[in-house]
C-alpha cells in the first residue's frame, strides 16, 4: 500500500528557500513554557533549499533542571500555557512542572486530520536523535497525545537499515494507549528519506518513502501541533562526543500538509495570514507535483 493524496488538498508546502524562518508558520523555541525563550533557542542554519538543525559543542541544556543534561534545536507550530506559576502546559514530560516563563498563546499550524509529510537526513552519532512529531494544542489537559511520525536515531541507523521510531503515546489522553514501536526499514537514514503520517478520525498510517510500514488503530480527536527536533542525549555535563564532531546537523528539505477534502477536519483554503484560532491553517506555495 502506498500514500493515496486523492482526498486531500496541499495546504502547506515548507522548501525551507528563504533566507529567514518563516513567521507565519514555525516559533524557534522549544516548550519555552517549562524553561525560557533563551534556553530553548533553535540552533540551525538556512540557506540552498535546507534546513540545518544544529547541536553545537557550547550549547546548554534546555531545562537541565527537570530535562537532565538534554539538549535540543526545535521549531514547533504552536505554543499554549498558563500564567506564570502554574502547572498548565503542553507536554507534561515530568510530575511538579510550573510555567517559569509565559508564553503568547499561538496557534500557527494546528490541524485535526490530514496527510504530513517530511523529507529529512539524520545524523549518525550514536548521541542524537531526529524526529517530527504532533502533540496536542492541549488546550484541555486529556488533549495531550502524541502522534510520532519518525525518530531516527543515530545508535539505531547502519549503511543499509535503520530502526526508525513511529506510533502513538496517549499521556493523558484517555482514549489513547501507548503504541510505539522500532519499525526496521531497509534504507540509509543518513540519505535524504521522505517519512509520513496520514491521520484520519479511526486510525493512524505510516510510511516511509511511500510504503506503509504501521497502522495504528486509534487516533487523537482534536487539534495538534508539529515539532520538528533534533536532540543530544547525555549522561553529565561532559560532551558526549569527540570535540571535532560538531556541530552535530541533521538536514530537512520539505515538510507538507495535506488537509482533507470533506469530511472530518476539511477546512476551508485561507490564505498567508496567520493569528487564527485552533484549529489553525496556512498556506505555503503552490501544490508539489
Amino acid at each position: 500500500m502506498t500514500i493515496d493524496r486523492s482526498r486531500y488538498e496541499l495546504e502547506v508546502d515548507e522548501r525551507f528557500d528563504a533566507d529567514a524562518l518563516d513567521a507565519r508558520l514555525w516559533l524557534r523555541h522549544y516548550l519555552p513554557h517549562w524553561s525560557s525563550r533563551e534556553a530553548s533557542a533553535a540552533r540551525f542554519d538556512l540557506g540552498g533549499g535546507e534546513l540545518r538543525l544544529r547541536i553545537d559543542a557550547d550549547q546548554p541544556p534546555w531545562n537541565p533542571e527537570r530535562d537532565g543534561w538534554l539538549r535540543v534545536s526545535s521549531l514547533q507550530t504552536g505554543q499554549f500555557a498558563g500564567p506564570l506559576g502554574s502547572s498548565v502546559g503542553q507536554l507534561q514530560f515530568a510530575q511538579g512542572l510550573t510555567v517559569r516563563e509565559e508564553q503568547p498563546t499561538t496557534a500557527l499550524y494546528t490541524p485535526r486530520y490530514g496527510l504530513f509529510e517530511i523529507r529529512l537526513r539524520g545524523t549518525p552519532d550514536p548521541a542524537n536523535m531526529v524526529a517530527l512529531w504532533m502533540i496536542g494544542y492541549e488546550d484541555a489537559p486529556d488533549r495531550s497525545g502524541e502522534i510520532l511520525i519518525c525518530e531516527v536515531f543515530g545508535r539505531e541507523m547502519s549503511a543499509g537499515s535503520a530502526r526508525i521510531g513511529m506510533g502513538i503515546r496517549p499521556w493523558a489522553d484517555p482514549a489513547l494507549s501507548d503504541e510505539f514501536e522500532f519499525v526496521s526499514i531497509d534504507i540509509d537514514a543518513r540519505e535524504p528519506h521522505w517519512y509520513a503520517a496520514e491521520w484520519t478520525p479511526d486510525r493512524v498510517a505510516f510510511f516511509v518513502d511511500e510504503a506503509l510500514v504501521k497502522v495504528a488503530e486509534q487516533s487523537p480527536s482534536y487539534p495538534m501541533q508539529f515539532m520538528l527536533s533534533l536532540y543530544e542525549f547525555a549522561d553529565g555535563p561532559e560532551r558526549p562526543s569527540p570535540l571535532e564532531s560538531y556541530p552535530k546537523v541533521a538536514v530537512v528539505d520539505r515538510f507538507r500538509g495535506w488537509r482533507p477534502l470533506s469530511g472530518p477536519g476539511a477546512r476551508p483554503p485561507t490564505g498567508p495570514d496567520v493569528g487564527r484560532d485552533v484549529p489553525g491553517a496556512v498556506s505555503r506555495g503552490p501544490a508539489a507535483s
